[in-house]
């Protein structure tokens, strides 16, 4: 994983874990990646991993079994908040871009529409 500056890098694993949960690569009760494997595998600080994961129980994505290791919630209803906040997030982004290109509502409109229709032909 390549990280960036502009972010911590254990908000940059968190990111990382919660995508890959609203997708689904993680499933509800998926056994996540000791502290260890994933700092070997991201090549990051086990202290770093460690951050990551306790910000995500405290969000309430994550549950850690003594002596088991941390797993995915099992909760849906958080998967899909989550899913449904993420997607929010991209859209903003998406539409605060458009608007800095000069882009009125009206074209964005258009050019989503087109890009629906589009995939809807294939």
């Amino acid at each position: 994983m390549d990280f960036n500056d502009n972010l911590p890098i254990y908000m940059q694993i968190m990111n990382l874990i919660k995508s890959k949960m609203a997708s689904g690569e993680i499933s509800g009760g998926d056994k996540l990646p000791s502290v260890r494997e994933l700092s070997k595998e991201l090549k990051v600080n086990p202290n770093t991993i460690q951050r990551a994961y306790q910000e995500l129980e405290r969000e309430e994505l994550v549950f850690t079994q003594r002596g088991m290791g941390t797993f995915a919630t099992e909760d849906m209803e958080v998967i899909k908040s989550l899913k449904r906040k993420m997607a929010r997030e991209l859209v903003n982004r998406f539409f605060m871009e458009m608007k800095k290109l000069g882009f009125s509502i009206d074209e964005v409109k258009s050019i989503v529409f087109e890009w629906i229709e589009r995939e809807d032909g294939e």
